[in-house]
Parts: C-alpha cells; structure tokens; sequence
C-alpha cells in the first residue's frame, strides 16, 4: 500500500469553496501520485474557524463552535473524494461536541465512501487546562482492504500501551496525526511514533501542520513535517526511518508500506519485540532497592 502523509499549512479561507477547492487540490494530487491512503493532521480542521471571521476565530472558544458547525460539509467533502479518488483518507481532525464534553475527533473515510472516527485518547495540558477538550473513547481498528489500522493522535503516541492495546487487536499500522506549535513537540511525538514501530513491530504514520496561522489561537504555530516509520528489523529500512519529508516544507510524502514484511519481521525478525513484551511484565512488579 502507498501512503501519503501531509504536511499541511493551517491556512485563511474567506469561503467555503476556497476551503474544498483546497482540499480536493490536495486529495488528488496524492492520489495522482499513486497514493492509496491519505493522512492528515491533528487540528488541521482548525482553518475552517476562519470562515466564521476573524473574532470567532480568534477566541479558543468561538473557534469550536466554528469548527464543528462545519465539520458535517467537511465530511460530506473527505466522502465524496474518497469515492471519487477510491482512497482511504483520514480527514484532518476536529474538536467536536460529544455529549457533554468536546472530544479531538479524526475521521477515517475508506473508498466506498463509509466513514468512522477515532477519538484522542490522552489530553495535553493546552487541550486540558486552556481549551476544555476531554478524553474520547474508544480506541478502534480499522480492517481496510490492506490491513488492519490503528490511530493514535499526537499525544497518545508518546503512550506505549495504547499502541499495544491496538497490535494485540490485530493492528498492523498506526496513523499518527499531530499538531506541534515548537520543535520539542514535533521531536516527542516523532520519538514516540518510531518507539510505537519498534516495540510493536508495525509502521507508524506522522502526518503534521506546518506554518503560522496567527488569526487562531489554537494552532497559531506549527513545526513539522510528514513521517513513515518502521522497525529497523530486515526487510525495513535500517534507520527506522521509510520516509521524511523536508522539515516545515508543506507538501506530502511518500512510501509504501509491505503488510507482509510486517508479518515477518514479526514472525523471524532478528529481534522479536511484540513476541517477548510479556516478559516485561512479572519483571516491573518486582524492582528491588539495593542498599549501594
């Protein structure tokens, strides 16, 4: 499968048709260049605030109630597309109401125009304390036509044992959508995508803003780039690193990813991660204090 992962410009948009000629401009180049699965980023959903004007957009709260009064024709648009490119695409994601609370939702459109969503899982301080998002639930897998996909947004990927509840369900793959304003964030979340490829054995994929955006408080700035990451196990590429792009350069990146070779590196890899996590365990409850 070929994967695209974006690294997309948080950008104004004074219309609704400027915002889809954009987005349609996006999704076909990808799927011009062979791609079969699209990510976007985290909040990336965050420029369609613009198109309540400048105060709403301005303000943390104003900017949620812009988002998610539009995100149903943003969803009618990453559908068709989908339909029309016969792509995967998973939408850039979105602070949505759920209940009583507001959850960061992505949504997962797949080529038949279905879609689902996957919910954060794990809240930053900003998204805690300054903006009131909350924890969604729950964590899924995807069963596409090439294998079977997680999703852990930003955060959720520096947390081991969510990526793990995710391969012990047959995950085989971990889209990792991010918003990082500084380059500190944009390492943490890399570091943890590729430590998620190598204790599970599977690729992770970054997708991430780039740019400043600063009539919207939430994501005025961003640092990233796009990012595909494997086990540095045989078959892979020795670095863990499949493919990068230019940092803070807008623009997709590429690679493809084998779902075969994953099953065998898990299988007969020169180390066997997934297979021997368990021996972790009786070993972290019995840590002993030595009088040095």
């Amino acid at each position: 499968m070929k994967v695209a992962t974006a690294a997309y410009p948080i950008e104004w948009h004074d219309s609704w048709q400027s915002y889809a000629d954009k987005v349609t401009r996006w999704v076909h180049d990808a799927a011009e260049n062979g791609a079969q699965m699209l990510v976007f980023p985290e909040y990336g959903a965050m420029e369609l605030a613009s198109l309540a004007g400048a105060e709403q957009a301005g303000d943390l709260a104003g900017s949620i109630r812009a988002v998610s009064d539009r995100v149903a024709e943003a969803d009618d648009l990453h559908r068709q597309l989908a339909q029309d490119t016969k792509t995967y695409i998973l939408s850039a994601s979105a602070p949505v109401p759920d209940g009583d609370v507001i959850v960061n939702r992505a949504r997962f459109f797949n080529p038949a125009g279905a879609m689902d969503w996957q919910d954060k899982q794990i809240m930053t301080r900003f998204e805690r304390e300054d903006w009131g998002i909350a924890g969604g639930g729950p964590l899924k897998i995807f069963d596409t036509a090439f294998g079977k996909v997680g999703i852990l947004i930003c955060y959720d990927s520096e947390f081991p044992l969510l990526a793990r509840a995710l391969v012990d369900a047959g995950g085989e793959a971990i889209l990792v959508p991010s918003a990082t304003e500084a380059l500190s964030g944009y390492s943490r979340v890399r570091i943890g995508a590729m430590a998620r490829a190598l204790e599970c054995q599977c690729v992770t994929v970054m997708a991430s803003n780039v740019g400043d955006a600063p009539w919207c408080d939430a994501v005025d700035l961003n640092v990233g780039r796009g990012g595909v990451f494997c086990p540095p196990d045989k078959g892979f590429d020795p670095t863990g690193v499949l493919a990068e792009g230019v940092m803070n350069q807008p623009g997709w990146t590429y690679a493809e990813i084998d779902f075969d070779q994953i099953a065998e590196v898990r299988k007969d890899g020169v180390v066997l991660n997934l297979t021997h996590w368990e021996e972790q365990l009786p070993r972290v409850s019995a840590v002993e204090l030595s009088p040095f």
